[in-house]
This record gives structure tokens, C-alpha cells and sequence, in this order.
């Protein structure tokens, strides 16, 4: 879900990295499923990437 919606807003994984404070290599883990991560960064993806809330929910329903 992460990475469509990145794709989406025409960023690489090093701008949104960037933009919500976190390393490339997280976020790399984060879109493969591979790492979990806190609610604060959960919070700054969902803002930057404007993702809907029932795409949330099915994402952590997951």
C-alpha cells in the first residue's frame, strides 16, 4: 500500500524517507512488509501520502 500510493505522489523512497524523518532502508522495509514501525511514523506516511482511511483499515487488517 505504501509503495502504490508513493508512486502515486511521483516520490522516490528517498524523498518521502526524507519528508517524514525516517531512513530509506526503513521505508524499504516498511513497503516490503519486513519491519513494523511506530504509530507517530505510521501517522506521517498516511499524511504525506494523503492514503484513505478505509485503505488503512484494510491495511491493518492485514
Amino acid at each position: 500500500m505504501i509503495k502504490q500510493y508513493r508512486l502515486k505522489h511521483k516520490l522516490s523512497q528517498e524523498e518521502l524517507a526524507e519528508e517524514i524523518g525516517i531512513s530509506t532502508r526503513h521505508l524499504q522495509r516498511l513497503e516490503h512488509n519486513e519491519e513494523n514501525t511506530r504509530v507517530s511514523t505510521f501517522k506521517k506516511i498516511v499524511k504525506s501520502l494523503s492514503i484513505p482511511d478505509d485503505e488503512i483499515v484494510k491495511f491493518i487488517k492485514k
